[in-house]
């Protein structure tokens, strides 16, 4: 590692060595000045980091926060490219990529949600000064770090039925289960082992960034500046959380704050934390509504295409009409081999519990109606609805967001140290003079 560590850091005059050598100085000089950074065997140009700050601080503006000094920003946002750069080599060693169906199908998921076309998304997005191209590389680099982190780290981790049962053995008999939190998070990273120095340094930092919040400094304008963490950007902040989608280390100190206050600084083998607590609320109950639904399912194959499917369903949605009886044709026809001997009976599901295109339909059924041949990623089904009911599942809701939360703060936890590990054993040399 110390003789890899010499040869990189020899890269720079290395090159300049080079140019003078080939009589070609001044181009190679300017050459240089325009690398911010070398990360490992990449670089950083100044026209990366120009770009990437005038994008994030367009975000900022829009969020009506005050803008940080330019200097810190760029800092701020070097730091994410380099933690990016990083990641992202570490994705292409590990062989993680993203298709051009996958990346169409994400952006296409977005416009939905967005209550828009495709076209009409793309053409929001430019209309708002956003390329589109830039945003899907943008959302390409953002689904390989996702899939490096669930591959590195999400594997990894596995949440009991005991831990499930003692949080809510625990966390239920004093009710914490009906509120929500909204906090805002800083980080004053300190290295592993760290001198006895730097601890107290870094210890030194979080003390006075706690005076100046609670003298009324702006949080989000705090923490754009100082915080290590990797939403330093977005203003700190966490969103709204359960209590068991915390970080362990800050829930018996967010149990006691009140609405607007800051924590003193919390040790952890990342450095030293800030919380502050911008909005509390609570939980009413959770009821959902269940479907009683059966299919008759006909899968594609070399001899039945998708038209032929969508035939033969036809088929038996005008015997039904004329009085032949779903379940029988179910047990006779469906490809669904564990549903058609129950005369295609799915039984009761919940919302989630089946795939979108079929739920999608469903929920819009009638109790008794059969819905047009629908296709599926398992082939084309015929659906039918028995019946619906509303149902208080705020028990099972609770039993799924407390174990979903547990393993989200936990890959949240060792995320957090897997990213200031692989920063601080990376090689990464910045150009002072370009910030």
């Amino acid at each position: 590692m110390i003789k890899q560590t010499r040869i990189k850091k020899m890269i720079l005059p290395l090159v300049l060595f080079i140019s003078l050598m080939s009589g070609s100085f001044l181009a190679s000089a300017q050459l240089l000045d325009e690398i911010v950074a070398v990360v490992e065997d990449d670089v950083i140009l100044e026209s990366e980091l120009g770009k990437e700050t005038a994008a994030i601080a367009q975000r900022i503006k829009a969020s009506n926060t005050q803008m940080p000094p330019d200097s810190i920003l760029r800092k701020q946002v070097l730091e994410k490219m380099i933690i990016d750069k990083l990641q992202r080599q570490l994705a292409e060693r590990a062989g993680v990529n993203v298709s051009e169906e996958m990346l169409n199908s994400s952006a296409a998921d977005i416009a939905q949600r967005n209550n828009m076309s495709l076209d009409d998304f793309r053409a929001e997005l430019e209309r708002q000064g956003i390329a589109y191209k830039g945003f899907l590389d943008n959302m390409r680099n953002e689904i390989i770090i996702n899939q490096l982190r669930a591959r590195e780290i999400g594997g990894r981790i596995k949440v009991t039925d005991r831990e499930v049962e003692h949080f809510m053995e625990t966390q239920e008999k004093i009710g914490d289960e009906a509120i929500q939190y909204h906090l805002g998070h800083i980080l004053i990273a300190v290295k592993e082992g760290a001198a006895a120095a730097d601890i107290q340094k870094a210890l030194g930092k979080a003390d006075d960034l706690v005076k100046k919040l609670r003298a009324g400094e702006d949080f989000k304008q705090v923490a754009m500046s100082h915080s290590d963490d990797d939403n330093a950007l977005k203003g700190g902040d966490l969103g709204w959380r359960g209590i068991g989608d915390i970080p362990t280390l800050f829930v018996e100190v967010i149990k006691n704050m009140a609405e607007g206050a800051v924590s003193e600084p919390i040790r952890s083998p990342s450095g030293f934390h800030i919380v502050k607590m911008l909005e509390l609320k609570g939980l009413g109950n959770h009821v959902i509504t269940k479907t009683k639904v059966r299919h008759i399912l006909i899968k594609t194959n070399e001899l039945i295409d998708d038209a032929e499917a969508r035939k033969r369903l036809l088929a038996l949605k005008a015997r039904i009409a004329d009085g032949d009886d779903f379940a029988a044709l179910a047990r006779s026809h469906s490809d669904d081999k564990g549903s058609a001997l129950k005369g295609g009976s799915l039984d009761w599901v919940s919302p989630g519990d089946l795939v979108r295109p079929f739920e999608e339909t469903m929920s819009t059924l009638e109790v008794n109606e059969i819905s047009e041949p629908v296709q599926t990623q398992f082939g084309w089904h015929l659906i039918q609805v028995l019946g619906r009911e509303n149902k208080d599942n705020s028990a099972e809701y609770r039993k799924n967001l407390v174990r979903e939360a547990i393993r989200k703060r936990k890959i949240e936890e060792e995320t957090e140290l897997w990213i200031r590990r692989l920063r601080d054993e990376a090689f990464v040399e910045i150009n002072q003079n370009r910030l």
